[in-house]
């Protein structure tokens, strides 16, 4: 590994748990930020030549404090600051502060900036930006890049979601036990919009989009070091892992479309999906489900089938009815009848989605898989009524061309053959 490689590694590695530190301390979002960009550029002179420090963590959290401080000093000469007891030469305290983030205070800070970014108040979509950017350390140009908009539209987006949590007096004190509970299942929530920003992105945008997925997989990692006796948070790494373990097989050389039984199995990644199957067995063993242990679940019997034909889809099914219990969803349904396609036939499964067309009237999927089930008991008109009807609610270019094959099959097979009268 390079130096700068290395140092890198180190910086991202310990920025989650520097900024909490320097968030509780300063109780400002800007500042804690620059205190910590600072630090980072000291790091980046220093570190070459006197290698690293013992904990890469305490030391940017005390020199991005040090240097935050000297700079309200000169900036702001009536500004009060902390006592003097407060404010430890780098070299007297790096030792003791390794010790405290050791315990309590290193996940506490770490929740409490996962807390802000996913706060209530703000939108999902900037609920995402913020976290990838604060926590995440993405530029404003390739979080930009990701979301496929302009820098200036996501730096108003950041910005808007820092003033409102400033807005709603966040409070910056240790978060209680009662707090974690209601709002860790919205950090994870968070965590798997990130990878689904990136898993939906298809062609060229899946390429670009990828460091979304990757990035969600490092932050549910560092959930799950925070709460490893936590079986759902054991099932959102899981499903994350065990979904991106087939991204190399997704797409196929032109940017289309290629379903999970016409993957070419030897792209998957099997170290990714080694670790997610034994993530999912563990967390099932405290026999406490929850929806993303299910759906986990259901990614790894895919993952465990050698080839198509060998996917056990009866269990697939009834992990969707029990999905469908826990949380219900008419996509949750929608999912449940492909299943039931394969274990009762085409015509159960169109009884099951019918009901849910008021409801999914806008939803790309729901037209393409009705199509599908018309298509297989032979209903080539209406099957074709539906696939028009998807095209028209295509997300992206290589949902539409999948469409669009099923389509021209339709064509070919309504074609008069030659030679018959």
């Amino acid at each position: 590994m390079t130096e700068i490689a290395w140092i890198d590694a180190a910086l991202t590695s310990a920025r989650p748990q520097a900024l909490g530190a320097l968030l509780r301390y300063f109780r400002d979002l800007d500042t804690a930020e620059e205190a910590f960009q600072n630090a980072c550029l000291r790091a980046l002179k220093t570190w070459p030549q006197n290698g690293p420090p013992r904990d890469a963590a305490a030391w940017l959290i005390m020199v991005g404090r040090n240097v935050a401080i000297d700079d309200i000093r000169r900036g702001a000469r009536q500004t009060p600051l902390p006592p003097d007891e407060a404010i430890s030469d780098l070299d007297d305290a790096e030792d003791a502060l390794a010790e405290r983030l050791d315990g309590s205070h290193y996940r506490d800070d770490i929740l409490r900036l996962l807390f802000i970014c996913c706060h209530p108040e703000l939108p999902a979509t900037q609920q995402i930006a913020l976290a990838l950017r604060i926590v995440s350390g993405l530029s404003v140009s390739q979080i930009a890049r990701a979301f496929l908009v302009s820098d200036a539209a996501m730096e108003q987006r950041i910005t808007r979601a820092k003033g409102r949590v400033a807005e709603a007096g966040v409070p910056f004190e240790t978060p209680g036990a009662v707090e974690r509970g209601e709002r860790l299942a919205a950090v994870a929530a968070m965590i798997y919009l990130i990878f689904n920003e990136g898993y939906s992105a298809a062609g060229d945008s899946a390429e670009r989009r990828a460091p979304l997925c990757e990035e969600a997989i490092r932050l549910a990692r560092l959930l799950l070091r925070l709460f490893p006796g936590e079986p759902e948070i054991m099932g959102l790494t899981a499903l994350l892992l065990l979904q991106h373990a087939r991204a190399a097989a997704r797409f196929d050389a032109d940017g289309a479309l290629v379903l999970l039984d016409d993957q070419d199995r030897d792209l998957w990644n099997r170290g990714m999906i080694a670790e997610g199957l034994a993530l999912i067995d563990k967390a099932m063993r405290h026999r406490l489900p929850g929806p993303y242990q299910i759906q986990a679940a259901i990614a790894a019997l895919h993952a465990r089938a050698a080839t198509p034909d060998e996917t056990d889809w009866l269990q697939i099914d009834l992990l969707y009815g029990a999905l469908e219990v826990m949380q219900p969803s008419p996509v949750v349904t929608l999912n449940r009848a492909v299943a039931v396609s394969k274990v009762r036939g085409a015509q159960a499964a169109l009884d099951m989605i019918e009901p849910l067309g008021p409801r999914l009237q806008n939803y790309f999927h729901f037209f393409g898989v009705r199509g599908a089930f018309l298509m297989q008991l032979g209903r080539n008109a209406e099957a074709r009524t539906a696939f028009d009807r998807a095209i028209a609610l295509a997300n992206t270019a290589p949902e539409a061309a999948h469409i669009r094959m099923h389509l021209d099959r339709l064509m070919r097979d309504a074609a008069p053959k030659a030679g018959v009268r």
